[in-house]
């Protein structure tokens, strides 16, 4: 494969008339160019590949550089030499003599020579690292004139550039996508308009791209040369994920990136490919299934699942994977693979063996010696008819399926299996059979009809992570407690909607000897009980803790026990019912780490007077209180102890009937929720208060018919969410304009 792009690729495939949607980006480029206020010369353009930051850039060069006495274009790739690089700048510059002989030194002393006094351009294209650009920049750096653009896809690169002279390129609007593509694919029309027969399927086929310009031109491309018949572009529709992976243009793009890729991240990457389309995927998932898989290499003392997240983090910094949403430490909470990069990626994962997604209808056509497979909606009428003796990993997101046969044909054939993952599936029984899978090492049956796990799960000795969040399981089997590698046990079950307002989900009852699983990171959620306290206080690798059904009585025992995890970072306490009260006096966290905190039940003295607050509560960034009677002003109460909070939510809370924002209140906010506050009538927010706020979330505050006072005044909101309140509350909000006031906001919801 080709993992060099040629000087010229990118600028050839892409013509004049396909320059759609670049304006904003083309004037604000074009006045850094030209400011005198800025400090660093040096401003970068990045974005995933594909996206037409060379194409943006050569037509800035291209109108600019005549307002440049010198000016150079060197594309960098991701092989180069320093001394090539220097020759090609000196001979764009203008320097006429012999040039073979130089060195280094020499070649730096000539470039600064002809460049004395010059008002100077160079672009610096496809970029891939910092030292690049570390070794050239002294050639150009004492001359003051000088700008320096670079194009890159990593975000490391683009720091180059100072905050304000950093351009991330963003896919194309479904408006600027549909023209670009009609440019294209009508090209000879009058006005590039696309017949009304085609419109339907020309907007799926643009869909299809998500804003990708490379992709777009590339199809449409194709297609102006296809019969103009529904039938005919229908037909490439439907191959279109073909069309694409196999496009050399496209296919190039990925390469650069994929093969820049270490070993290591090249797995990860890969692996991102399994999930469907337009999957949100979630950080901590991920992290768990890349470890079971054993594509995480251990770092000095890093923790797997810290190194886990670094490939994570890179693979969002090189542009492979974008970030969908974050937490409240600006970690990745969920991320996404760009449709077209799936593609791109499955098709290499076929190539090497990786691995497969395949959908119901391709099932039967897989190779049978296929070590992953993912398969959306699986029917059990596929599944029994596979026999796969190499699988590896099993990614079956929704089994549509009510037969318990169709676990049982897996597993019996596929004896080498490690990753068992079938989230939101219709399985009603895991069959005895597991405990024979030696190799097993994540088990995920979140949200499936799972009642029980049979004993045994016990004998597989390598399982790392156990999922069964949201199941019927009330009960772990007996043998749990043998599986000493285990590092994430994540258990709870939904409550019957007529059997309690207060919880939604309830804790599993702990098992006997939980103690020896020496290894568990994640806990959640068990039943309060009597031994539990001394059971938690010899798992001192605990990050995260969740415990349900807890009696004042228990707080002294298990809140001390909590208080010496020195490595603890999100808990949740759960009373036993909204009338029972829990006492924290004797909660005294040593761990500096623990900044999610969520509790449900009502407190013994009904203020924040306990250690936890007190000395506590700026390593707080998530707190999250349900059912809980904090006098007149929760939020001023909470405010004056957690400085830092990033995500508030108050949910069951009586309160005074006005609730007050001012400025002095949680500076750093960025997610504030509001629900079932039944005494609130009204919402004040005062000038340069929630400074940072993007989300803010009000609902079941049947009282509240009036618009929340001052909220046009956040003007750093993205999301805004007003349900289930008042019945003039609608009314309000449409009487005085506030869809108009709230344009800047990106979702709003009344």
């Amino acid at each position: 494969m080709e993992r060099q792009r040629s000087q010229d690729s990118f600028p050839e495939l892409v013509k004049d008339e396909d320059l759609v949607g670049i304006e904003d980006n083309r004037r604000l480029l074009t006045e850094w160019l030209y400011s005198d206020e800025l400090d660093n010369k040096v401003m970068t353009v990045s974005g995933m590949g594909g996206l037409g930051k060379t194409t943006l850039v050569t037509n800035i060069f291209e109108r600019e550089k005549i307002n440049f006495p010198a000016h150079a274009w060197v594309v960098v790739s991701q092989t180069y030499t320093v001394v090539a690089l220097l020759r090609k700048l000196l001979r764009k510059v203008g320097y006429k003599g012999s040039i073979d002989e130089m060195d280094v030194h020499d070649l730096k002393a000539e470039i600064k020579r002809t460049l004395k006094d010059k008002k100077c351009l160079i672009v610096l294209d496809d970029v891939w690292d910092q030292e690049a650009y570390f070794q050239m920049h002294d050639a150009f750096q004492s001359n003051q004139p000088s700008r320096v653009i670079i194009t890159t896809r990593k975000n490391h690169v683009a720091s180059l550039a100072s905050s304000i002279c950093r351009l991330d390129l963003q896919p194309l609007s479904d408006t600027h996508a549909f023209d670009l593509f009609c440019r294209r694919a009508f090209y000879s029309n009058k006005d590039h308009e696309c017949p009304e027969e085609l419109v339907k399927i020309a907007t799926s086929i643009v869909d299809r791209c998500q804003g990708l310009p490379l992709a777009i031109i590339s199809i449409g491309s194709l297609l102006s040369s296809r019969s103009r018949t529904f039938y005919v572009w229908d037909q490439i529709y439907k191959q279109l994920r073909s069309e694409l992976s196999k496009n050399n243009h496209v296919r190039a793009i990925l390469n650069m990136s994929y093969h820049d890729l270490s070993g290591e991240l090249r797995n990860c990457f890969l692996y991102c490919s399994l999930f469907p389309e337009d999957y949100q995927i979630p950080r901590e998932s991920l992290v768990r299934l890349w470890i079971a898989e054993g594509f995480v290499m251990h770092k000095e003392n890093n923790a797997p699942e810290a190194v886990a997240e670094g490939n994570l983090m890179e693979l969002i910094h090189r542009n492979m994977l974008q970030v969908e949403e974050t937490d409240e430490l600006g970690r990745v909470s969920t991320c996404m693979m760009h449709d077209i990069v799936r593609d791109l990626a499955l098709s290499v994962a076929k190539e090497e063996k990786f691995g497969s997604a395949n959908d119901v209808i391709t099932m039967i056509q897989i190779d049978k010696n296929i070590r992953r497979l993912s398969s959306y909606e699986w029917k059990d009428s596929t599944a029994l008819k596979l026999k796969l003796p190499c699988l590896r990993t099993l990614l079956s997101l929704r089994v549509i399926s009510s037969s318990p046969d169709m676990l049982s044909s897996i597993l019996s054939e596929s004896s080498y299996l490690t990753v068992l993952e079938l989230q939101d599936s219709e399985i009603t029984k895991v069959p005895e059979s597991i405990g024979h899978l030696f190799n097993l090492c994540y088990i995920g049956l979140r949200r499936t009809k799972i009642k029980s796990l049979p004993d045994s799960i016990g004998k597989l000795s390598n399982l790392l992570t156990l999922d069964i969040k949201q199941t019927k399981i009330e009960k772990l089997p007996r043998g749990i407690t043998k599986i000493k590698k285990l590092r994430h046990l994540l258990a709870d079950r939904y409550v019957d909607e007529k059997h309690s307002k207060f919880r939604y989900f309830e804790g599993v009852q702990s098992p006997k000897d939980l103690s020896n699983m020496k290894e568990l990171q994640t806990l959640e959620t068990m039943e309060a009980s009597k031994d539990l306290a001394e059971q938690l206080k010899k798992l001192i690798q605990l990050r995260s803790v969740w415990i349900d059904n807890i009696t004042n009585a228990d707080c002294g025992n298990i809140f001390a026990a909590l208080s010496n995890m020195k490595l603890l970072s999100s808990l949740l306490l759960s009373a036993r019912d909204e009338n029972e009260q829990l006492c924290f006096d004797a909660f005294k966290p040593q761990s500096t780490e623990l900044h999610r905190l969520i509790i449900r039940g009502q407190w013994a003295n009904g203020t924040l007077d306990y250690p936890i607050f007190r000395s506590h509560g700026k390593h707080l960034k998530y707190l999250a209180l349900s059912w809980c009677r904090l006098g007149e002003d929760p939020l001023g109460m909470l405010a004056s102890h957690l400085p830092n909070l990033t995500y508030l939510r108050l949910n069951n809370m009586h309160s005074a009937k006005t609730l007050v924002l001012d400025s002095e209140a949680s500076p750093r906010l960025k997610t504030l929720v509001l629900k079932n506050m039944l005494d609130v009538d009204q919402i004040k927010i005062t000038d340069g208060a929630l400074p940072c706020i993007e989300g803010l979330y009000i609902a079941s505050l049947p009282r509240l018919d009036k618009v929340p006072q001052g909220i046009e005044s956040l003007s750093s909101l993205k999301k805004l969410s007003l349900t289930n309140l008042h019945e003039d509350f609608k009314t309000q909000w449409n009487k005085n304009g506030m869809h108009q006031k709230m344009l800047y906001v990106a979702d709003v919801r009344v």
